[in-house]
């Protein structure tokens, strides 16, 4: 995990380098502060699906292409047997599995999501995130505590949640158990889109 850290650390610092950005620049666009920015890149410090997903939309790159170093490469379907997908740990106790990692140019970002029951979470505030474009999940198993800003809502097997994910969101499991549910990704919506 170590290793994986900082390779993800230099491939930002190289994209970036390439790419002639400022750390302050960086900073600023993912809305986080100059210092904070530079412990990312120098591999001081684990990378959040937001933190990694600003980059790699400010580098105009597939997120795959910043945690594998290789670009997808398929156009026309992929298929990601059960129990497999491309692992990626970015949050303490949660694990993601990215369903479309080979496909290339996608649209959307699916995840298979496990999120740990914690007793000691239950009783502190849920952390919030954000980041552009809208999200949706799918409950499949287990209950799903979900903070959107000030509203806390509970989600159990079958029930789902789509919302703009600008605003602040964050999740824990509950009801004793662990949470698993499909996340989708979806990017912010183009300018000139008539739907």
């Amino acid at each position: 995990m170590e290793n994986q850290l900082i390779e993800i650390a230099q491939r930002i610092k190289t994209m970036r380098e390439i790419l002639e950005i400022s750390h302050e620049t960086m900073a600023e666009q993912l809305g986080i502060s100059k210092e904070d920015y530079l412990e990312h890149e120098s591999g001081n410090r684990d990378f959040s699906f937001t933190f990694l997903y600003g980059c790699a939309k400010i580098f105009g790159i597939d997120i795959v292409e910043l945690i594998t170093g290789e670009a997808p490469k398929l156009s026309f379907y992929t298929i990601v047997r059960k129990n497999s997908g491309l692992p990626i740990k970015r949050r303490a106790g949660f694990t993601y599995n990215h369903l479309a990692y080979s496909f290339k140019n996608k649209k959307a970002e699916p995840f298979l999501v496990k999120a740990p029951y914690s007793e000691e979470a239950q009783h502190q505030p849920i952390a919030l995130s954000q980041h552009e474009g809208q999200e949706f999940d799918y409950i499949l198993s287990g209950s799903l505590k979900v903070a959107m800003e000030d509203h806390i809502e509970v989600l159990h097997e079958g029930d789902s949640i789509f919302y703009d994910s600008g605003h602040g969101h964050g999740m824990i499991a509950c009801g004793g158990e662990e949470c698993v549910f499909l996340a989708l990704v979806l990017g912010e919506k183009e300018e000139n889109d008539n739907e």
